[in-house]
C-alpha cells in the first residue's frame, strides 16, 4: 500500500529536501519550511495534548496572515478538520457554523473576537494570535513539543469543512478530503506554474476554498506565497513587483479595481516576472477580459470554472483565452462533465443543461445534510451546484448562469448573463447584476443594478438604447437601478439573491436613481 496522500506532507516533504527555503512572507515576517515544519509539528502535538482527538473538527477564524498555513498544517497532521471561518461574518452565522461543524476548538485572530463572542465560553479549547482571547497562540506553541505526531490519516479523511456562502439559504457544510485537496495542488502546479522555487501569493480571503487552496499550494508544492494581508490594488501591484510573484489568482473584482487605478500596469511597475494570471469566482467579462490582455502583455491568462463542491472543473487555456473568451474551456484534468436537461438527458451542442461533474476532488458530501447530498448527485458520482452551461461545436463550455438565477418572464426563460455582458461594455457602466423582481402580471420582471465607472453619471436613455441594439426586446431591463456597490460573499461572487431581499423588503419603492419600464 502506497503513502496516502495527505495536505501536511508538501511542507513534510521541503522540510526535509530544501529546510532553510523560505515558504511563507508576511509583511517583514517570514518562515522557512524548518519553520513551518517545527511549528506546524507543535500545534499538532499541543492540540492532541489537550484532549483533541483526530476527527475532532477545529474552527479558524482569520484574515489572512502567515499562522493560517501552519494552522493548515499543523491540523493536516493531527488529523483534525478545519472548518474556515468568514472574517466578515456576523456572529450569528459563524455561532451557526461552529454549532452545525461541531467543532471543538477555536484558533483566531482576537481582533474578529465580535465575529464570535456568542460562542467563545462553549468551546473546550480557544487560541488566539496575541493572546487577548482564550489561550495565546505562542506560549501554546513554545509548550508544545516539537514532534510531527504522525497520525494516521487516510487521504479520504476529512481536511476541511467548508461552509457555502448561504446565498440560497442555511450555510452548507462541504466536506472535503485530503485526497481531492491534494490531487487539485498538482493539478494547479501543471496548470498555473506553482511548484519548487515558485512565488505566488495570497490575494483571495484564506477563509474561502480557492482562495486558500491557490495560496497554500505554494508552499504546499515547494514554493513560496507571500501573503496580502487585504486588498489593496496598489499595494497587490507593488508586492507582485517585490516578491518577482510568477504566477497569482485572482477574481474578476480585483481586476476592475486594478484598470481603476492605472490603465497600463506594466509600464507602471516591473512585473517582468509574471507569467501567469488565472481567474474564477465569476465570469470575467469579455471587455474586462481584453483589457487583462492589453495590461499584462505576455502574461498566459486562464479563465476556470469550478466550486467548493467540485473543485475545478473547466480550465479555458490562454491559446483560446480571446478566440473563445466568454468560455470556461474544456473539462479540466481527471474530471468528466455531463450537461443534462430536467429529464437528465445529455443536450447537443448550442443547447443549455445543468452541468454535472464527476471526478476525484468531488466533495465527500455535505455534513450532516444526506438529502442535500442526495439531490446534488446523481447515482453514478455526477454533482451539480445547479449551473446552467451550454457546450459548443469543439467542446468549450460556457457558463449561461446559475439555475436559480434563471428569470422566468411570462412563461419564458431568461438569462441574466447574456444580458450583463451587453451592459458592462457601455462607458457609462463598471459592473452590473440582472435579476428577476416580482412582477403580478408576468411572474418576474428583470431589474439591472449598474455600478457606475469611475465618477460618471450613468446616462440610463444612453444605456438602454445600448442594449436594446444587442438583445431580443424582451430581454431588455425594465427597471434601471444606480448603486455603488454590488454586494459580494468572500470569493468574488454577486449575492443576487440579498438583491432580490432588499429590493422586497422595500415593498416596491423605489430610490431616485431608478428608471422603470413597462413590460412590452
Amino acid at each position: 500500500m502506497g503513502t496516502e496522500l495527505n495536505m501536511a506532507n508538501g511542507v513534510r516533504e521541503f522540510a526535509r529536501s530544501a529546510p532553510n527555503r523560505v515558504a511563507v512572507v508576511d509583511g517583514d515576517r517570514s518562515l522557512t519550511f524548518a519553520g513551518l515544519h517545527e511549528r506546524s509539528s507543535r500545534l499538532a502535538a499541543g492540540l492532541l495534548a489537550s484532549g483533541l482527538r483526530p476527527g475532532d473538527a477545529v474552527a479558524v477564524l482569520s484574515a489572512n496572515r502567515m499562522e493560517y498555513f501552519e494552522v493548515a498544517t499543523g491540523l493536516a497532521k493531527a488529523g483534525l478538520p478545519m472548518v474556515p471561518l468568514n472574517s466578515k461574518n456576523a456572529a450569528a452565522d459563524n455561532e451557526y457554523i461552529v454549532g452545525h461543524s461541531g467543532a471543538r476548538a477555536l484558533i483566531m485572530d482576537s481582533a474578529l473576537h465580535g465575529n464570535i463572542e456568542s460562542i467563545v465560553d462553549g468551546l473546550d479549547l480557544v487560541l488566539s494570535f496575541d493572546g487577548q482571547v482564550g489561550r495565546d497562540y505562542e506560549a501554546f506553541l513554545d509548550r508544545a513539543a516539537a514532534r510531527d505526531p504522525r497520525v494516521a490519516v487516510g487521504e479520504r479523511d476529512t481536511f476541511c469543512i467548508t461552509y457555502t456562502s448561504g446565498t440560497t439559504g442555511v450555510p452548507k457544510g462541504v466536506v472535503l478530503t485530503h485526497r481531492g485537496r491534494v490531487l487539485t495542488a498538482y493539478g494547479t502546479a501543471i496548470e498555473y506554474g506553482l511548484g519548487p522555487s515558485r512565488v505566488t501569493m495570497a490575494v483571495a480571503p484564506l477563509y474561502h476554498g480557492a482562495g486558500f487552496s491557490f495560496g497554500y499550494a505554494g508552499p504546499q508544492l515547494g514554493g513560496e506565497t507571500w501573503v496580502l494581508r487585504k486588498w489593496d490594488p496598489e499595494e497587490f501591484l507593488r508586492m507582485l513587483e517585490r516578491s518577482r510573484t510568477s504566477t497569482v489568482f485572482l477574481v474578476p473584482t480585483h481586476a476592475q479595481q486594478i484598470r481603476r487605478l492605472v490603465a497600463e500596469p506594466a509600464g507602471a511597475y516591473d512585473l517582468s516576472a509574471l507569467r501567469t494570471l488565472y481567474f474564477n469566482a465569476a465570469a470575467l467579462p469579455v471587455e474586462l477580459k481584453e483589457w487583462v490582455h492589453e495590461a499584462f502583455p505576455g502574461v498566459g491568462v486562464h479563465e476556470l470554472y469550478g466550486s467548493t463542491e467540485c473543485s475545478i472543473v473547466t480550465n479555458l487555456r490562454p491559446e483560446d483565452s480571446m478566440r473563445k473568451a466568454g468560455s470556461v474551456g474544456h473539462p479540466w484534468f481527471m474530471n468528466d462533465v455531463r450537461l443534462l436537461d430536467d429529464e437528465g438527458r445529455e443536450v447537443p451542442p448550442g443547447v443549455p443543461g445543468e452541468l454535472f461533474a464527476r471526478s476525484p476532488m468531488l466533495m465527500a458530501g455535505y455534513l450532516g445534510d444526506e438529502a442535500a447530498t442526495r439531490q446534488a448527485t446523481t447515482t453514478d458520482g455526477f454533482i451539480t451546484v445547479g449551473d446552467i452551461a451550454v457546450r459548443d461545436d469543439e467542446g468549450f463550455i460556457s457558463i449561461v448562469d446559475r439555475k436559480k438565477d434563471m428569470i422566468i418572464a411570462g412563461g419564458v426563460n431568461i438569462f441574466p448573463r447574456e444580458i450583463e455582458e451587453v451592459v458592462v461594455r457601455h462607458h457609462d457602466v463598471n459592473e452590473v447584476a440582472v435579476i428577476g423582481v416580482p412582477d403580478e402580471t408576468y411572474g418576474e420582471r428583470i431589474a439591472a443594478f449598474v455600478v457606475p465607472a469611475g465618477g460618471r453619471e450613468v446616462d440610463l436613455d444612453s444605456l438602454e438604447t445600448h442594449v436594446r441594439a444587442s438583445v431580443a426586446r424582451y430581454k431588455v431591463p425594465r427597471e434601471w437601478h444606480v448603486i455603488d456597490n454590488l454586494p459580494r460573499n468572500a470569493g468574488g461572487k454577486i449575492l443576487k439573491r440579498q438583491l432580490r431581499d432588499e429590493y422586497v423588503a422595500r415593498a416596491g419603492t423605489r430610490a431616485s436613481t431608478a428608471k422603470e419600464k413597462g413590460q412590452p
